[in-house]
């Protein structure tokens, strides 16, 4: 009787330190998420106007460049190529880098139209 007693004894000790435990794990009233929710919400426009606006615009800005692509126009390639457009087609343009050297390009491998010497300069450098 008196094991049993101890057994009992202890349960009840166990049971009351787990209500007691489970008291103080609660959260304080007006933390939680709706504390972090504005501070996500600041670091979302913060990375939209640092990261995503500016990458939009040279997005846009090369779609119009490939857009209003000309004959007659000297461009620079990806692979650092420097030639006189001569034809225009819906996906690629025929470049001139040779007295008879004429090269077929996509349009997404030119990377910029050349107005003055300045140009090459400032593009080869980047």
């Amino acid at each position: 009787m008196h094991f049993s007693y101890m057994i009992t004894t202890a349960l009840i000790t166990v049971g009351g330190i787990g209500t007691v435990l489970a008291q103080e794990q609660q959260p304080a009233p007006g933390g939680g998420f709706g504390g972090i929710l504005p501070m996500m919400l600041v670091m979302f426009v913060i990375i939209y106007f640092m990261m995503i606006r500016p990458e939009q615009k040279k997005q846009k800005q090369r779609q119009e460049l490939l857009k209003n692509l000309k004959k007659g126009d000297k461009v620079l390639t990806a692979g650092g190529i420097i030639g006189i457009v001569g034809n225009v087609k819906d996906n690629s343009v025929m470049v001139k880098v040779g007295e008879n050297t004429v090269m077929e390009f996509t349009k997404s491998a030119v990377t910029s139209v050349i107005t003055d010497e300045k140009t090459v300069e400032k593009e080869g450098k980047k």
